[in-house]
Protein backbone atom coordinates (compact mmCIF):
# COMPACT_ATOMS: atom_id res chain seq x y z
CA UNK A 1 0.00 0.00 0.00
CA UNK A 2 1.24 3.46 -0.85
CA UNK A 3 1.08 6.43 1.48
CA UNK A 4 1.25 6.09 5.22
CA UNK A 5 0.79 2.34 5.53
CA UNK A 6 3.56 0.01 6.66
CA UNK A 7 6.98 1.66 6.55
CA UNK A 8 5.27 4.96 5.72
CA UNK A 9 3.40 5.12 9.03
CA UNK A 10 6.02 7.18 10.88
CA UNK A 11 7.65 8.80 7.85
CA UNK A 12 8.02 12.60 7.77
CA UNK A 13 9.80 14.94 5.36
CA UNK A 14 11.18 18.46 5.66
CA UNK A 15 12.45 18.21 9.25
CA UNK A 16 15.43 20.61 9.12
CA UNK A 17 13.34 23.38 10.68
CA UNK A 18 11.66 21.20 13.31
CA UNK A 19 9.14 18.37 13.31
CA UNK A 20 6.35 20.86 13.98
CA UNK A 21 6.99 22.31 10.51
CA UNK A 22 7.48 18.95 8.74
CA UNK A 23 5.03 17.12 6.49
CA UNK A 24 3.92 13.53 6.07
CA UNK A 25 6.17 11.17 4.15
CA UNK A 26 5.19 7.69 3.10
CA UNK A 27 5.65 4.77 0.72
CA UNK A 28 5.50 5.09 -3.05
CA UNK A 29 6.04 2.84 -6.05
CA UNK A 30 6.81 3.32 -9.73
CA UNK A 31 7.87 1.19 -12.68
CA UNK A 32 9.13 1.92 -16.17
CA UNK A 33 9.72 -0.17 -19.27
CA UNK A 34 12.17 0.53 -22.10
CA UNK A 35 14.46 -1.47 -24.36
CA UNK A 36 12.78 -4.72 -23.38
CA UNK A 37 13.48 -4.24 -19.66
CA UNK A 38 11.20 -3.39 -16.75
CA UNK A 39 12.52 -1.60 -13.68
CA UNK A 40 10.38 -1.00 -10.61
CA UNK A 41 11.05 0.83 -7.36
CA UNK A 42 9.42 0.97 -3.96
CA UNK A 43 10.53 3.76 -1.63
CA UNK A 44 9.75 4.62 1.98
CA UNK A 45 10.43 8.36 2.07
CA UNK A 46 11.41 9.65 5.52
CA UNK A 47 13.81 12.41 4.43
CA UNK A 48 15.35 15.28 6.34
CA UNK A 49 14.97 17.39 3.19
CA UNK A 50 12.02 18.47 1.08
CA UNK A 51 10.49 16.37 -1.69
CA UNK A 52 10.50 18.13 -5.05
CA UNK A 53 8.88 17.37 -8.37
CA UNK A 54 11.90 16.46 -10.54
CA UNK A 55 10.15 17.74 -13.67
CA UNK A 56 9.50 21.26 -12.33
CA UNK A 57 11.85 21.61 -9.36
CA UNK A 58 8.83 22.73 -7.29
CA UNK A 59 8.71 21.64 -3.64
CA UNK A 60 5.63 19.47 -3.10
CA UNK A 61 6.20 18.44 0.54
CA UNK A 62 8.69 19.57 3.14
CA UNK A 63 9.42 22.25 5.68
CA UNK A 64 6.55 24.69 6.09
CA UNK A 65 6.72 28.36 6.95
CA UNK A 66 5.57 29.54 10.37
CA UNK A 67 2.01 29.91 9.02
CA UNK A 68 1.92 26.13 8.54
CA UNK A 69 0.14 26.48 5.18
CA UNK A 70 2.96 27.37 2.79
CA UNK A 71 6.21 25.61 1.92
CA UNK A 72 9.48 27.35 2.66
CA UNK A 73 11.86 25.50 0.28
CA UNK A 74 14.65 24.26 2.54
CA UNK A 75 17.30 24.49 -0.20
CA UNK A 76 16.62 28.17 -0.79
CA UNK A 77 16.45 28.85 2.95
CA UNK A 78 19.84 27.19 3.52
CA UNK A 79 21.40 29.02 0.58
CA UNK A 80 20.06 32.31 1.96
CA UNK A 81 21.86 31.57 5.23
CA UNK A 82 18.92 30.50 7.37
CA UNK A 83 20.41 27.89 9.71
CA UNK A 84 18.49 24.73 10.55
CA UNK A 85 16.56 25.08 13.79
CA UNK A 86 16.65 21.47 14.90
CA UNK A 87 18.23 18.36 13.56
CA UNK A 88 17.48 14.84 14.68
CA UNK A 89 20.16 12.33 13.75
CA UNK A 90 19.11 8.71 13.16
CA UNK A 91 15.46 9.69 12.56
CA UNK A 92 15.75 10.14 8.81
CA UNK A 93 16.09 7.31 6.35
CA UNK A 94 14.66 7.01 2.89
CA UNK A 95 14.97 3.39 1.92
CA UNK A 96 13.92 1.34 -1.06
CA UNK A 97 14.30 -1.51 -3.47
CA UNK A 98 14.87 -1.46 -7.22
CA UNK A 99 13.97 -4.62 -9.11
CA UNK A 100 14.45 -5.44 -12.75
CA UNK A 101 13.69 -8.39 -14.98
CA UNK A 102 17.23 -8.20 -16.40
CA UNK A 103 19.88 -10.80 -15.67
CA UNK A 104 22.27 -9.05 -13.23
CA UNK A 105 25.58 -10.04 -11.73
CA UNK A 106 26.25 -9.12 -8.10
CA UNK A 107 28.50 -6.26 -9.23
CA UNK A 108 25.83 -4.96 -11.62
CA UNK A 109 23.20 -5.07 -8.87
CA UNK A 110 25.50 -3.02 -6.65
CA UNK A 111 26.08 -0.48 -9.42
CA UNK A 112 22.34 -0.30 -10.14
CA UNK A 113 21.63 0.51 -6.48
CA UNK A 114 24.31 3.22 -6.55
CA UNK A 115 22.98 4.77 -9.77
CA UNK A 116 19.42 4.69 -8.42
CA UNK A 117 20.48 7.14 -5.68
CA UNK A 118 20.39 9.78 -8.43
CA UNK A 119 16.61 9.45 -8.11
CA UNK A 120 16.83 10.56 -4.46
CA UNK A 121 19.02 13.49 -5.52
CA UNK A 122 16.41 14.53 -8.11
CA UNK A 123 13.44 14.28 -5.77
CA UNK A 124 14.81 15.14 -2.30
CA UNK A 125 16.60 18.38 -1.49
CA UNK A 126 18.88 18.38 0.36
CA UNK A 127 19.56 14.68 -0.11
CA UNK A 128 22.16 12.35 1.38
CA UNK A 129 22.86 14.55 4.40
CA UNK A 130 24.84 13.34 7.41
CA UNK A 131 21.45 13.11 9.14
CA UNK A 132 19.97 10.73 6.54
CA UNK A 133 20.59 7.01 6.25
CA UNK A 134 19.46 6.74 2.63
CA UNK A 135 19.76 3.17 1.35
CA UNK A 136 18.68 1.41 -1.83
CA UNK A 137 18.91 -2.28 -2.65
CA UNK A 138 18.75 -3.73 -6.16
CA UNK A 139 17.92 -7.13 -7.55
CA UNK A 140 17.45 -8.78 -10.91
CA UNK A 141 14.92 -11.54 -11.39
CA UNK A 142 16.37 -12.59 -14.74
CA UNK A 143 12.81 -13.14 -16.04
CA UNK A 144 13.57 -11.32 -19.30
CA UNK A 145 16.46 -13.68 -20.01
CA UNK A 146 18.39 -10.67 -21.29
CA UNK A 147 21.79 -9.57 -20.00
CA UNK A 148 21.87 -6.15 -18.38
CA UNK A 149 22.25 -2.98 -20.43
CA UNK A 150 23.59 -0.97 -17.51
CA UNK A 151 23.28 2.56 -18.92
CA UNK A 152 19.62 1.98 -19.72
CA UNK A 153 18.91 0.15 -16.46
CA UNK A 154 20.65 2.85 -14.40
CA UNK A 155 18.62 5.56 -16.11
CA UNK A 156 15.39 3.65 -15.55
CA UNK A 157 16.28 2.94 -11.90
CA UNK A 158 17.04 6.58 -11.06
CA UNK A 159 13.83 7.70 -12.74
CA UNK A 160 11.75 5.03 -10.98
CA UNK A 161 13.19 6.04 -7.59
CA UNK A 162 12.43 9.72 -8.24
CA UNK A 163 8.86 8.91 -9.29
CA UNK A 164 8.32 6.55 -6.35
CA UNK A 165 9.59 9.22 -3.93
CA UNK A 166 7.13 11.77 -5.30
CA UNK A 167 4.30 9.23 -5.17
CA UNK A 168 5.17 8.50 -1.53
CA UNK A 169 4.33 12.04 -0.42
CA UNK A 170 1.43 12.49 -2.83
CA UNK A 171 -0.21 9.28 -1.57
CA UNK A 172 0.33 10.14 2.10
CA UNK A 173 -2.41 11.50 4.33
CA UNK A 174 -1.96 13.83 7.29
CA UNK A 175 -1.55 12.51 10.80
CA UNK A 176 -2.01 13.83 14.33
CA UNK A 177 0.80 13.37 16.84
CA UNK A 178 -0.63 14.49 20.17
CA UNK A 179 -1.70 18.12 19.68
CA UNK A 180 0.39 18.45 16.51
CA UNK A 181 -1.16 17.95 13.06
CA UNK A 182 1.35 16.89 10.41
CA UNK A 183 -0.23 17.67 7.02
CA UNK A 184 0.23 15.80 3.77
CA UNK A 185 0.99 17.32 0.37
CA UNK A 186 -2.66 16.90 -0.66
CA UNK A 187 -3.75 19.23 2.17
CA UNK A 188 -1.73 22.29 1.13
CA UNK A 189 -2.70 24.68 -1.67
Amino acid sequence: AEGRGGAGAGALVGKLYGVERAMKGGVGTASLRAGGFTVGAIVACNAMGDVVDPETGRVIAGARREDGRTLMDTRRALLAGEPPRRTVAAANTSIGVIATDAVLTKAQAGRLATAAHDGFARSINPAHTMLDGDTLFALGTGASGKPAEMVLLSTLAAEAVALATVRAVRAARGVRIGELHIPAAAELP
